[in-house]
């Protein structure tokens, strides 16, 4: 769970001032003893307040000696790398403070120029727009345009793939044909009651009629006189 963050400010009040320096300066003491133990390094705090005469030393003034002893030995560089004081601080406060201002400034604006867009679009005019504002106003209607051609590409994108993968699959499916056993039977069928109507045709000049049924299957028809014919035969197709 994070800690809510702190308001730096003067605290006015004089009790709260100090009952919050007395909370502040235990929970730095505890800090520096973690650091010191967790991470196996020599650290000292030194603490100067108007509540009390002497300054508050940790671990104790001979450890804070010898740990300011060293730090004078290092470089100078190194020593001020990362050192910073209050005027430092505050400096860095303000610069931060400030880029998260223009930051802040730069959306509030964009999304001023995008509702003055959409009045344009329903029927808004511009002209109360000063130079400035028809700059910004281009700008967005350029990035809304962007957006929108980097959407149809990746629309056109997503439709060519998909198109691509049903062609595929088109061309590997196996193509469904009517089983040729089917079609050689009706051609049969056909075939025997063309040859059937043929032979009969030409066998009914003969004293024996016969019928051919397409594979030497014969039926014997006898002959009649020309008295009974008349009786039997009583299609068109046999006068």
């Amino acid at each position: 769970m994070t800690r809510k963050k702190v308001k730096l400010a003067f605290i006015t009040n004089d009790s709260s001032r100090k009952a919050t320096f007395k909370k502040r300066k235990k929970g730095l003491m505890k800090k520096v003893s973690e650091l010191s133990t967790l991470c196996g390094i020599d650290a000292c705090a030194i603490i100067y307040s108007p509540y009390e005469n002497q300054p508050e030393v940790w671990p104790y003034t001979m450890g804070a000696l010898r740990v300011l002893a060293e730090f004078k030995n290092m470089p100078e560089m190194e020593q001020s790398k990362k050192m910073v004081n209050q005027e430092s601080f505050i400096r860095q406060r303000i610069a931060k403070a400030s880029e998260q201002l223009k930051k802040q400034s730069k959306e509030n604006r964009e999304k001023e120029m995008t509702e003055v867009m959409y009045q344009c679009l329903t029927g808004k005019g511009l002209q109360n727009l000063n130079l400035g504002d028809l700059n910004d106003l281009g700008w967005v209607v350029d990035q809304n345009l962007k957006e929108i051609y980097k959407r149809i590409e990746a629309l056109k994108k997503g439709a060519s793939s998909s198109s691509s993968s049903s062609s595929q699959a088109a061309v590997t499916a196996p193509v469904e044909q009517k089983p040729v056993v089917e079609l050689g039977l009706e051609g049969m069928q056909q075939r025997t009651q063309a040859e059937w109507f043929t032979d009969w045709m030409n066998n009914t000049s003969t004293s024996d009629q016969h019928i051919g049924f397409g594979h030497g299957d014969e039926m014997i028809i006898p002959n009649f006189n020309d008295n009974h014919n008349t009786s039997v035969w009583s299609n068109g197709f046999f006068p």
